[in-house]
């Protein structure tokens, strides 16, 4: 696929790579001020997450550790379980530790909730979140999200780390895709 026809597939761009830019930075800045002096692991959720979390540690002026999860609620199907399974597991020990996890999207919620409860189980001191996106209309929990960069309709989209059929990740901007894309 040539990136001409990358571009033929998107109907609206949500958010340019310079808006993202400008939120990242914002949120990085509202991080710094509360984690100021404290010993923070950003925890990245896999595979979306990837752009969040490379270009929001890299705004980040404090000093942070990365470590990584992947977790399915999926299987191979369309709809969740609603069992959800650690498919790769933290190297970190939470221990005392203050739990940055970094999301691209919240959509219902549910395997974000379960996640932030697993996490303090270990024994982290805080657990709070951090996402780009969030669809507060299709939201199915009370889960608390600390920082939010935009609330949008519940519409599908596609870039900066979101996927349709894993393509459209790596495009430097947020956008919803033409029905025949995906139809």
């Amino acid at each position: 696929m040539q990136a001409q026809d990358v571009q033929d597939d998107l109907k609206n761009v949500l958010f340019t790579k310079e808006e993202i830019n400008a939120k990242v930075a914002e949120l990085a800045a509202r991080i710094d001020e509360d984690y100021e002096g404290k010993d923070v692991l950003l925890v990245g959720v896999l595979k979306g997450a990837i752009m969040v979390m490379a270009d929001l540690s890299r705004a980040l002026k404090g000093h942070y550790t990365m470590d990584w999860m992947a977790v399915s609620s999926y299987g191979s199907g369309t709809k969740s379980s609603g069992v959800v399974r650690i498919l790769k597991d933290l190297d970190t020990d939470l221990t005392g530790r203050n739990v940055l996890i970094v999301e691209d999207i919240i959509d219902s919620g549910l395997t974000l909730a379960w996640l932030q409860q697993n996490l303090k189980s270990r024994g982290a001191e805080s657990v709070e979140i951090c996402t780009l996106l969030r669809k507060p209309k299709v939201v199915k929990t009370d889960v608390q999200v600390k920082y939010v960069g935009w609330d949008i309709e519940p519409e599908f989209v596609v870039g900066y780390g979101l996927d349709f059929a894993e393509k459209y990740r790596n495009l430097d901007c947020v956008a919803t895709l033409h029905p025949h894309v995906y139809s």
